[in-house]
């Protein structure tokens, strides 16, 4: 045995030996050898003089260049290097070409973006464009195209994986991701069409409690119907959105954003300062990358998309911005009468007469499968949804203001970005039409102020919240709301503004913007802090982005202490709900309690009495439910708390204690029957997935790329925000994607932080360095100037022509 034991175990040691030495071979010639240089020089054609881009110690690239066209070659190379398989992905989705490298499963999503002809309208946005803009964007593309050419050979590792080589990036690529975050951020037609089931269903006065436009005395950022719904059908909406949600950055549940401006009268030295963090969906890489772009009249810092040139968010040497979502309604619904519409010449009626229907095919190629062709069909006001939506009975055709207007959004980001005062950065907001967004705004010399940009239709009658009949041509858009006549403040007297998703102006306001305003408790949370607060520092900032004071949760908190609870167990849940501070912290008990509490509320008032199909479309809708329970904690004796499928007649008593009494019993089963330890942060967590290998469902690959599940703070209702899917409680949805604090009296003195990391490559230290600094609300400081990169030892790469 000892003979023979020795050389088995050399042989076996050897063999463990060589498995090792291959394995770190393949991960040093697949992961590691992709990684981009940091230091030295690299030769970068197309330069016409040398770039130098310094990397700070979280990978964050600070671009110097002598000219415009040269740093935006520079910002396309770079951003390529670190994250070119995302834009990969995005490009796709918005072409609709995701099928031809992941199969069938993706199908339903090119289908749809393919029907409402998103990579056309890209195209015609395109076709405007300015010299100068279209000069820094052609600039970007040759960058990203000498990245690509130079690494055909060690591509990241997903191209890989999947036997993909990119095409040339072309110019359209990064207009059609524009588009993407305009749906995403401008979309109220699922709205529409659950509003005209429930009208169907339960009539008008259901809807204004379901669908309620928004709570009284909230706070405010600036201080004739069809009645035959019944034939729509059942629309597939939540099909729809959960097909396009893993590929867009935002979700239904918990999309919002917080931005605020404080004045110099208001802080401790004497200038304003600005904070803003975007809600949108948690993936991997993170949406946002960082970046300083200096040069060619560019002087500018903080987050860009990927696959566009510029700065998004941020500062330059004078201003300051940050952005929140209005969701203005920009999205109409038409029924149409159509004939032939399976023939080669369709019509549609229109004022009387009946007139030529738009029809084209799209040939969508399929991995592994026959291509696929899809007849997209249109009428003047859009493409008719029905071969893409199953379950419309009845011709519905979508108008959408980013695919009807020509949008000049590129442009007018380059001019926010070199802007100088309120002046010039009011006028560069002028050509930004889709998504609109709340722009915040301070400046050097001590101004804030707010505008409110974008294309918001005028409509010659109703106000699209329902879908409208196409044919009679009374429901058409007759131009948009004046830029001039869109809501701006400037040094508001109260020393702050502040905006989350909130309504905008009252109901005086001449135009109509939207119904579908997000619930008010982050607005409400944020203000009465800003009106409270003075000699505000940076940290001050910092503690109101990490709030997790849930207004609406410690109101049900409230309505839940006053029951009488049954048995030990609630007894001891009652309790710790009674001595609850409000606040869903990561150890949070009293908020795991609560929130679990009102799931199962949701399902005893509405659950049971809508349809499931309406329900689950219902549940999406994260801030009507929370408006309407609000209004109905405050109504005991209302007709909807009361079981319809009971004899007895049910109060807000009766319902709450039946959803505290089930919330108790699963949260027991779940994590034992010590309600102290049901910690928010045990039931709450987030998964950042990688797209679409952390969502494979091939485990080695999941472990691989994704990171979590980790403890999350926050809930929807909180300015810390971090949402969940209603449907799939509790893993977060959504979340605050990036963090930033701007010092306008010292600009150094700015912070930022976004969820992930700078780079989509896997084995390069800033894979994943931000999330924990993320989950705990910490941030990095935003390097701005040469001196101090240089300062800090920054690494510096220098591009030679």
């Amino acid at each position: 045995m000892k003979r023979w034991g020795r050389p088995i175990a050399y042989t076996l040691l050897a063999i463990f030996a060589i498995v090792v030495l291959v394995v770190g071979v393949a991960m040093w010639w697949f992961a590691l050898r992709p990684l981009p240089p940091t230091r030295g020089t690299l030769t970068l054609s197309g330069l016409s003089a040398p770039v130098t881009v310094y990397r700070d110690s979280w990978g964050v690239p600070h671009i110097f260049a002598q000219n415009a066209e040269d740093l935006m070659l520079a910002q396309g190379y770079i951003q390529a290097s670190d994250r070119l398989w995302q834009m990969e992905m995005e490009r796709r989705t918005g072409h609709g070409r995701l099928s031809e490298i992941l199969g069938d499963a993706t199908l339903k999503t090119d289908r749809f973006l393919r029907n409402l002809g998103v990579s056309q309208a890209a195209q015609r946005d395109l076709d405007i464009m300015d010299p100068t803009t279209r000069a820094y964007l052609e600039a970007y593309t040759r960058g990203v195209n000498a990245y690509i050419d130079a690494h055909q050979g060690n591509l990241p590792l997903e191209f890989t994986i999947l036997g993909v080589k990119p095409e040339p990036w072309q110019p359209v690529d990064s207009l059609v991701w524009g588009k993407m975050m305009a749906w995403d951020l401008g979309g109220n037609w699922d709205t529409e069409l659950l509003r005209a089931r429930i009208v169907a269903l339960l009539g008008e006065e259901a809807v204004k409690t379901l669908l309620p436009s928004y709570l009284n005395d909230a706070p405010l950022i600036v201080p004739d119907r069809v009645k035959a719904y019944r034939d729509l059908g059942a629309p597939d909406v939540a099909g729809i959105d959960a097909s396009l949600a893993p590929f867009l950055a935002g979700v239904k549940d918990g999309l919002g954003s917080n931005d605020w401006v404080v004045s110099g009268t208001k802080t401790a030295s004497g200038r304003p300062l600005l904070a803003d963090d975007p809600h949108l969906s948690i993936r991997l890489p993170s949406i946002w990358w960082e970046v300083g772009l200096h040069g060619g009249g560019f002087d500018v810092g903080g987050a860009s998309l990927v696959g566009v040139p510029g700065v998004i968010i941020g500062h330059n040497n004078r201003i300051a911005w940050g952005v929140t979502n209005v969701n203005p309604d920009v999205q109409d619904l038409y029924i149409e009468h159509v004939r032939g519409l399976d023939g080669d010449k369709p019509e549609y009626e229109y004022q009387g007469q009946w007139l030529p229907m738009d029809v084209r095919q799209e040939v969508i190629k399929v991995k592994g499968k026959p291509d696929d062709t899809l007849r997209v069909v249109s009428t003047r006001h859009g493409p008719l949804l029905n071969y893409v939506v199953s379950g419309l009975d009845q011709p519905l055709a979508f108008q959408w203001t980013a695919t009807r207007e020509p949008n000049e959004l590129f442009r007018s980001m380059a001019s926010i970005d070199r802007a100088q005062n309120f002046d010039e950065f009011r006028d560069a907001l002028r050509t930004f039409a889709a998504p609109s967004q709340n722009f915040v705004y301070a400046d050097v010399d001590g101004n804030i102020g707010y505008q409110m940009p974008g294309l918001v239709p005028i409509r010659a009658k109703g106000n699209g919240t329902l879908p409208a009949p196409g044919w009679t041509g009374e429901y058409e858009w007759q131009g948009y709301i004046p830029f001039d006549e869109l809501p701006v403040v400037v040094n508001p007297p109260q020393g702050y503004i502040a905006t989350a998703n909130n309504k905008v102006v009252d109901d005086s306001y001449r135009y109509f913007i939207s119904a579908d305003w997000s619930m008010p408790y982050r607005a409400e949370r944020i203000n009465e802090t800003l009106a409270a607060g003075q000699k505000l520092t940076v940290d001050d900032m910092k503690a109101l982005h990490a709030d997790t004071t849930s207004l609406f949760n410690r109101k049900l908190a409230q309505a839940l202490g006053k029951l009488q609870p049954k048995g030990w167990l609630q007894e001891q849940a009652m309790g710790v709900v009674r001595d609850w501070d409000g606040r869903a912290d990561i150890d949070s008990a009293g908020q795991a309690i609560v929130e679990a509490a009102y799931v199962e509320l949701l399902g005893q008032v509405f659950g049971k009495a809508l349809p499931s199909s309406i329900y689950d479309d219902y549940l999406a809708q994260s801030s009507m439910h929370h408006m309407a329970v609000d209004r109905l904690l405050d109504d005991p004796q209302n007709t909807w708390w009361d079981d319809k499928a009971t004899p007895e007649r049910e109060t807000r008593d009766t319902i709450l204690a039946k959803a505290f009494g089930l919330a108790v019993d699963n949260l027991g089963k779940r994590f034992g029957d010590v309600p102290t330890e049901w910690k928010w942060g045990r039931l709450h967590t987030a998964t950042f997935q990688h797209l679409p290998l952390g969502q494979s469902g091939i485990a080695p690959l999941e472990a691989l790329f994704n990171r979590g599940p980790i403890a999350a703070r926050g809930t929807g209702t909180t300015v810390d925000a971090a949402a969940f899917n209603y449907h799939q409680p509790y893993a977060l949805s959504s979340l605050s994607s990036y963090r930033q604090i701007i010092d306008l009296s010292n600009l150094e003195n700015s912070v930022s932080m976004h969820t992930t990391g700078e780079s989509g490559q896997l084995l390069s230290p800033h894979y994943s360095d931000m999330i924990t600094p993320w989950q705990n609300v910490q941030y990095h400081p935003m390097r701005y100037s040469e001196a101090g990169l240089k300062a800090v030892g920054a690494e510096a790469l220098t591009l030679q022509p």
